[in-house]
């Protein structure tokens, strides 16, 4: 029997295959329909949609007869389309104690890309994780941080204590701390007064770090008060390393407590992003809660001659002593000949060594200091310079890189570290000149009181200490002349690195030097790099166009 047919009204029958499968448009959108070119992800999701469907529909028609009229299609008859088989997990026939082990043995750089493979790789390398940097302070407060990583040993909150926007796209550096700015970013302690959070805030989230990881070894945060940290010290007994940014005097009174604490970096004061005050207060109260030290950075902080030597009288174990860019006042250095056991001293980034030094004969020595490092730093007053040499005349290697102002007068001061046991001994007046002293190398734990109470102590030269190492890198004012005086009065001389230094050309190098580095056991020497340029360009015509393009006219 002929159907009519159907009006635009007529509602479609959903049950009708025929009316499902019409994808034609209404008549009323013909004229504005056109069809559009699918994109090769719209076939491949087309084609995954209808395997789909047809695999579903043989599987209900495999069991079911077919009672379908002869004028429709049997749909039994289409062919199946293979599908690709889920592969077993044999990951999961490991146990948790076996995924632990191997995810311990990968490298970091892979924990987040494990992290994406399933929840229980999720929940495994979290427990992996004992290094983390927290951006958000609320993963802090909320304790997001502690289920989803329970056993961090280092944790670094400077980041999320700073409340500036993220996504501004304007990142600023400065060597201890970097942050997002705006367009409001003035240049004035802009962090110290609007950016970090409240005290409170802090002390809150330090109280709950503290209460989830007992065993943290490794702190940084910046912003604290003397009650957050004090419930550091109370609970993690096993914190070695702290960093402090942006505290007073006061608050390292709450790190007296932690009795084994071995490394401490305290940030004071950073130019353009805050601006606290640590002073001699702040500095005794350092050494003396802190007593076992082995490290101590000090970056931006004041301070004079009374906190220095509280640190050498209280830190007995101290080794590594740093200044950074330092507002210490006059008189200082003599503080350092306290420090009984320090080996390395370095100062970075100095606009001034120190400004009122002081007589020499008050100054002192630090008797087992090995290492002296100076970077970056202004060395142009003449004084300060000699006696820091005085102070350290006994060291054994020597640092200078990119130093400003070090010329061949102020290089030639080095030369005072030629230190001998017999030099000491006659400048603390503990033999006369008639005496000799003899001391095996390997006691040589120096200690002026107890040779002052030895009577019949005799000393061999081999005892001498001299300085071992140098190396000048980045002082352009130094010249062949300067470096010759100082070299030639260093018999004992083992290693030289010489580099970036223009002024010292290699036609310049005398024969008595020649015969220097023949007898050293390390030497690198790169020091003038242009000629060195100048002279790898020779015969390929580069390095002299320019001159045709920006000669002056004499027009």
């Amino acid at each position: 029997m002929s159907q009519s047919p159907k009006s635009p009204n007529t509602i479609p029958n959903p049950n009708s295959d025929q009316d499902y499968l019409n994808l034609e448009p209404p008549p009323s959108l013909k004229s504005q329909w056109k069809p559009k070119a699918l994109s090769l992800p719209d076939i491949w999701v087309k084609e995954q949609a209808l395997k789909h469907v047809i695999c579903n529909m043989q599987q209900q028609f495999s069991h079911t007869p077919s009672i379908s009229p002869p004028s429709e299609p049997d749909l039994t008859s289409f062919q199946s389309f293979p599908l690709d088989p889920i592969e077993p997990d044999y990951s999961s026939l490991l146990s948790d104690v076996v995924l632990l082990g191997i995810f311990s043995k990968l490298p970091v750089s892979q924990h987040v890309s494990n992290s994406l493979v399933c929840k229980c790789w999720l929940y495994l390398t979290g427990r992996v994780v004992q290094s983390l940097k927290v951006k958000d302070w609320s993963f802090i407060s909320s304790g997001r941080v502690f289920n989803r990583f329970p056993n961090l040993t280092d944790l670094d909150l400077v980041g999320s204590c700073i409340q500036m926007p993220k996504d501004s796209g304007v990142l600023l550096t400065h060597k201890t701390v970097s942050v997002y700015v705006d367009t409001s970013f003035t240049f004035a302690g802009f962090l110290g007064k609007t950016a970090l959070l409240p005290l409170h805030v802090v002390d809150t989230g330090l109280a709950m770090v503290a209460e989830k990881y007992a065993n943290l070894r490794r702190l940084v945060v910046i912003g604290a008060s003397e009650e957050g940290l004090r419930q550091i010290a109370a609970r993690c007994y096993t914190l070695q390393e702290l960093e402090l940014h942006c505290c007073g005097d006061l608050a390292l009174k709450g790190i007296s407590g932690i009795k084994i604490l071995q490394v401490m970096k305290l940030i004071g004061s950073v130019n353009g992003f805050y601006d606290s005050t640590i002073s001699d207060i702040g500095l005794t109260l350092l050494a003396q809660g802190c007593k076992r030290l082995v490290k101590l950075e000090l970056c931006g902080c004041e301070g004079s001659y009374d906190g220095v030597k509280a640190i050498g009288q209280c830190c007995q174990m101290l080794e590594e002593l740093s200044f950074y860019d330092h507002r210490m006042d006059g008189g200082w250095l003599a503080g350092l000949s306290y420090c009984s056991n320090l080996k390395t001293l370095k100062l970075k980034s100095c606009k001034n060594t120190d400004t009122s030094p002081g007589a020499d004969e008050h100054l002192g020595t630090c008797l087992t200091l090995e290492e002296l490092h100076l970077q970056q730093c202004h060395i142009r007053d003449k004084q300060s310079v000699k006696a820091l040499f005085l102070v350290c005349e006994n060291v054994r290697a020597i640092d200078f890189r990119n130093c400003w102002g070090l010329d061949d007068d102020m290089f030639s001061l080095a030369s005072i570290c030629r230190y001998e046991a017999f030099n000491f001994f006659h400048k603390q007046n503990v033999i006369g000149p008639t005496e000799s002293i003899i001391i095996p190398m390997s006691d040589y734990a120096l200690n002026t009181s107890s040779f002052a109470s030895s009577s019949n102590l005799r000393f061999s030269s081999s005892f001498d200490r001299r300085v071992k190492l140098l190396s000048v890198e980045g002082c352009s004012l130094v010249t062949i002349k300067g470096l010759e005086s100082v070299l030639l009065s260093w018999k004992e001389l083992q290693q030289l690195r010489v580099m970036s230094c223009n002024n010292i050309k290699d036609t310049e190098v005398t024969p008595e030097l020649a015969n220097l580095f023949s007898m050293l056991k390390e030497l690198k020497w790169r020091a003038d790099s242009r000629s060195l340029l100048l002279s790898n360009l020779v015969g390929t015509g580069m390095g002299k166009k320019g001159g045709r393009f920006f000669q002056r006219s004499k027009d």
